[in-house]
């Protein structure tokens, strides 16, 4: 049984992908999975290295700045069109499943143009517009964030859900936090343990407030984990102390995640499902340049829900960071109350619960075409 993932560009689109994937096949071992991205994306690196068959299509973004280089958009899809036949021509996927980012526009297109099922799954609370197009014709449509729901028009009939994120989740049993800290050279109680990161490349605006606040002196109790991001560790190595670590990325994360109380972070989709899956706290600074201003609807949602505190770039100084820092760690009930409304929203489960939908609606559609053959006989 052949189901296809179409999305990429960002990790943000594809990794989802790729955790579904791998829990249909451990859910059930003769799905094939298939991996349709772009030349251009991050997905021309992973998706080689994976065990999965792949399509690396010549795609083009839409050039909003540039209207004029869209002819290249648009040529790129002729070719991906043709490309999409070869491939899945010979044998018709059960469903096509969409995560998002130009790559996968084209494959839902070419799906919905052969009468196969189409599946969404949307990482973000302002859904992309990929998503918002194709969800008129979605059969199912898995949101990490419920909010996503007021902007999409699903056909009647269609499945639409507040799934959550596919991350890998919290090993079970959870991790020891007392040997997590030791792990780091922290003191195995008292105190908080904050970690603060930005993703692979670190967030420089972020960076530059965090090392003038390490510079006035860390707080008494507070034991800092700063993932700073591979390009910027020679600069802030120097602050490397007894109660501050800093590491140029943080691989795995899961060893930073056992440890923490608190966390600093950027607002990405899938870095709030892998703090929300583990009942971390966050301050969260998105980023202000994401497309649509996606990660600030991502911390709203958070922080109307309670299970965060949104401070916009624009506002983030040394004194807001050492406020919202402090004000938190000096209160522990509170400290407590987003953590917990964190894990409320969490969905660690959330990769095998949408691939076991995906699997019912593949064995739905095969079935109907087994009854339409039998009666063509």
């Amino acid at each position: 049984m052949r189901i296809v993932f179409a999305g990429g560009g960002t990790g943000g689109h594809l990794y989802p992908g790729l955790a579904i994937a791998r829990a249909l096949v451990r859910l059930e071992p003769a799905v094939r999975p298939f991996f349709v991205g772009a030349r251009r994306g991050i997905e021309r690196e992973v998706l080689p290295k994976t065990e999965f068959e792949h399509l690396l299509l010549d795609l083009h973004p839409l050039y909003r700045s540039r209207p004029w280089e869209n002819w290249r958009t648009a040529a790129g899809l002729a070719g991906a069109w043709r490309a999409l036949s070869r491939a899945l021509g010979t044998e018709s996927p059960r469903v096509v499943v969409g995560t998002g980012g130009y790559a996968s526009g084209a494959t839902l297109a070419w799906g919905v143009a052969h009468g196969v099922p189409i599946a969404l799954q949307e990482q973000n609370s302002h859904p992309g517009i990929t998503t918002r197009i194709f969800s008129r014709w979605a059969r199912e449509l898995y949101l990490g964030y419920g909010e996503a729901a007021r902007l999409l028009h699903p056909p009647r009939g269609a499945w639409m859900g507040e799934t959550g994120n596919p991350v890998a989740p919290p090993p079970e049993p959870r991790p020891d936090r007392a040997a997590a800290r030791h792990r780091w050279g922290f003191p195995e109680h008292g105190g908080t343990v904050l970690l603060i990161f930005g993703g692979s490349q670190g967030a420089r605006a972020v960076n530059e407030v965090v090392d003038a606040w390490i510079a006035r002196g860390v707080p008494d109790g507070v034991f800092v984990i700063w993932g700073t991001g591979r390009g910027s560790h020679a600069r802030f190595a120097g602050r490397e102390s007894e109660r501050v670590r800093v590491v140029p990325y943080l691989s795995p994360i899961e060893e930073a995640y056992a440890a923490s109380d608190l966390a600093v972070a950027r607002a990405g989709a899938l870095t709030l499902a892998e703090l929300c899956a583990w009942g971390i706290p966050a301050i969260l600074v998105p980023l202000p340049t994401a497309a649509a201003d996606h990660q600030t609807a991502n911390a709203r949602a958070l922080a109307g829900a309670d299970a965060a505190v949104m401070v916009p770039q624009a506002e983030l100084t040394v004194e807001r960071l050492e406020r919202e820092i402090g004000a938190l760690t000096g209160d522990p009930g509170r400290l407590a109350v987003l953590a917990g409304r964190a894990a409320a929203r969490g969905r660690p489960r959330a990769a095998e619960d949408i691939a076991e939908r995906l699997l019912n609606l593949a064995h739905v559609e095969q079935l109907r075409d087994l009854r339409g053959a039998a009666r063509q006989q």
